[in-house]
């Protein structure tokens, strides 16, 4: 009997195993989904309830998941159009100036030490005409052509990544209850009764995970609004949406600043863009490293500094979902921890007392 206990437990993991290599490609897209579909599971119950009986699960869960996917997409889909646009008009309006020879900015020499250099620098490389097109002649176009690749590459997995995410996302809003009841007897019956807790406390760390990303977008939107109308840029609504959206992932939003920053500085509006780009950054660096950690501690209890290695860490390995998973995989660790301690104290009451008495 024990013989073939041993052998269904190692056949049971070797499918495991062989499931988990199969699907390792789906990775990243499964991680998102069973985040967004935890984060947002009250929302889908209370809509539900609004819908009339008569339409089915199906139907109601493929609504639910068009409309978080126009929630989610559609904004970070304006805000890189809006930064292309913007960047299309900064390149032509370069390639324009290039023509007659890109005239040394007023303020260039005004920059503190290193002034006159900068003026020297840009008289021999930028002022005649045609210079940058002969700069981008001299480029590597191996090297130029390996970047597009690399970049096309890299869009096209982000595009399979959403696309399957939104796929399993509609499963899960349809099978999610009896998914969910699986999981729950398949761990109480392998850990106890203390499964429930685990679960609970995972649920609460997912949630304060997203809603820290929301914060975190809010904050730098309306932040970045008032520095923008502070320093003088046109557009600030429109410049402020764009950093918000793209700030939901993190150093993403820097590449708004910078982009604002270069076209403040093309129209000669030098303070605008020092200010815009400096009070920019900090706006972001606030939201990165305070605000988010912050509020996603409201779920985690984790101290700022674990929140925060758990932030970056896993957004450095997983990826956008790392910012969701690394907290609820630290936040676990810690109660897996936690637990342990206890055990031991109540195994061993006379450690327990005597570390007591020695604290007194």
């Amino acid at each position: 009997m024990n013989l073939k206990l041993a052998a269904g437990g190692f056949y049971g993991m070797l499918i495991i195993l062989l499931s988990a290599w199969i699907l390792q490609a789906f990775l990243e897209a499964l991680l998102a989904a069973f985040a967004t579909a935890i984060a947002t599971w009250p929302l889908y119950r209370q809509f539900t309830t609004r819908l009339p009986r008569r339409m089915g699960r199906s139907a109601t869960s493929l609504i639910f998941t068009f409309v978080m996917t126009l929630f989610v997409l559609v904004p970070m889909m304006l805000a890189f159009g809006a930064v292309l646009s913007q960047g299309h008009e900064l390149l032509l309006d370069i390639a324009a100036a290039d023509k007659k020879g890109i005239a040394i900015p007023h303020w260039l020499e005004n920059v503190p030490l290193a002034g006159p250099w900068l003026v020297s620098r840009w008289e021999s490389e930028l002022a005649h005409p045609g210079a940058l097109l002969a700069w981008a002649q001299r480029t590597d176009a191996t090297a130029l052509l390996g970047w597009a690749q690399s970049l096309g590459q890299f869009m096209a997995r982000q595009m399979f990544i959403i696309g399957f995410t939104v796929l399993v996302l509609f499963f899960l809003y349809q099978e999610g209850e009896s998914l969910a009841q699986g999981c729950r007897t398949m761990l109480r019956h392998r850990i106890g009764e203390r499964a429930e807790g685990y679960i609970d406390l995972a649920v609460r760390a997912v949630r304060a995970s997203v809603n820290s990303m929301l914060v975190v977008g809010l904050f730098d939107g309306f932040a970045s609004w008032a520095v923008y109308v502070l320093a003088g840029v046109p557009h600030a609504a429109v410049w402020a949406a764009i950093t918000g959206s793209l700030a939901l992932v993190p150093f993403l939003g820097y590449g708004a600043v910078i982009a604002l920053a270069l076209q403040l500085a093309m129209t000669g509006a030098a303070t605008p863009a020092v200010l815009s780009f400096g009070l920019g950054c900090a706006v972001l660096f606030c939201g990165d490293k305070i605000v988010r950690p912050a509020v996603a501690a409201e779920g985690t209890h984790l101290p700022f500094v674990w929140v925060l290695m758990g932030c970056l860490g896993g957004f450095e390995v997983l990826g956008l979902v790392g910012l969701v998973v690394g907290p609820v995989v630290l936040t676990l660790a810690r109660e897996l921890w936690a637990q342990r301690v206890r055990d031991l104290a109540l195994s061993d009451p006379g450690a327990s007392a005597s570390r007591t008495g020695d604290g007194a």
